[in-house]
């Protein structure tokens, strides 16, 4: 699931997948604004079939954070 995650966010945000770690922060370490957030999950829904819930998006600091709610569905 990692390695799915640390793709589409490398994809989007035009960054090498060696720098995306389970610890980055995706807003501060990788310069994610809101609206790639907003595309992240809505590609991570379309390719793992899964819903997130929108009360856990706040939650969501840290790519592991991302990973772990998307194991936790």
């Amino acid at each position: 699931m990692f390695e799915e995650v640390a793709k589409i966010l490398a994809e989007q945000l035009g960054i090498p997948q060696s720098k995306i770690t389970a610890e980055s922060e995706i807003v501060k370490d990788l310069g994610a604004d809101s609206l790639d957030v907003v595309e992240l999950l809505m590609t991570l829904e379309e390719n793992t079939g899964k819903t997130i819930p929108e009360d856990k998006v706040a939650d969501l600091k840290t790519v592991g954070d991302v990973v772990n709610m998307l194991q936790s569905l």
